[in-house]
């Protein structure tokens, strides 16, 4: 169970997020999307941004991209309840087309704007491992080079030298990361989506034989 001080820091840091006027997102976008999870989530992963259903909702990965990684999460024996699910950027970024609003990938000064909030949940959550799900994850902690090919499946050292371990909250190991596709990736795949799928669930899985490994 976790402790209630922790849930007190978790929902107050949401609140702070929830706020957040730091780039120009914010007038647009309909609200702020903090992470959700439990604070003893032994599991982070770290997405793009929100979308058009999770701006409206107000929560991580609700949308069609979220109900496939619900169903990879279960085909790699992953809870979603034992997993904190977070984006690298808060607001939604769009471009409108007639009613619609259509996904536009954030800028970097997006990503250094809201590098404090994914710092703050590191914090708090203090996972074991910490999964980025597409590039613009990648780039966040490790720089604009960064390709997910990288570290895809396998497991990776913490960038020490962009994010010191000692913003992390109390001394110890930092956590491990590991690589894989965003899930609206295998949604946009015109070849052979299963193959794609089943790729995410591998890597997944090797998450999860991380976790068991600790």
């Amino acid at each position: 169970m976790a402790d209630p001080t922790d849930l007190a820091d978790l929902t107050h840091l949401a609140e702070e997020i929830k706020g957040c006027t730091a780039c120009e997102l914010y007038r647009d976008a309909t609200q702020a999307v903090p992470g959700r999870g439990v604070p003893t989530a032994r599991l982070m992963l770290v997405g793009e941004q929100p979308g058009d259903r999770e701006d409206v909702e107000g929560e991580p990965f609700v949308g069609p991209a979220g109900h496939l990684l619900d169903k990879a999460l279960a085909d790699a024996e992953l809870e979603r309840e034992q997993v904190y699910l977070t984006n690298v950027v808060k607001h939604f970024r769009f471009a409108r087309q007639g009613k619609r609003r259509l996904h536009k990938a954030p800028a970097v000064r997006h990503v250094q704007a809201c590098a404090p909030w994914l710092v703050s949940e590191l914090e708090t959550v203090a996972p074991d491992g910490v999964v980025l799900l597409g590039g613009t994850a990648g780039k966040a902690l490790y720089g604009p080079s960064f390709r997910v090919g990288e570290l895809r499946g396998r497991l990776g050292e913490w960038p020490r030298d962009r994010f010191p371990l000692g913003e992390l909250g109390e001394p110890g190991e930092p956590p491990w990361v590991l690589a894989t596709a965003h899930p609206s990736a295998v949604l946009r795949e015109r070849g052979d989506r299963e193959a794609a799928y089943q790729a995410l669930v591998a890597d997944l899985k090797a998450a999860a034989a991380a976790l068991s490994g600790h």
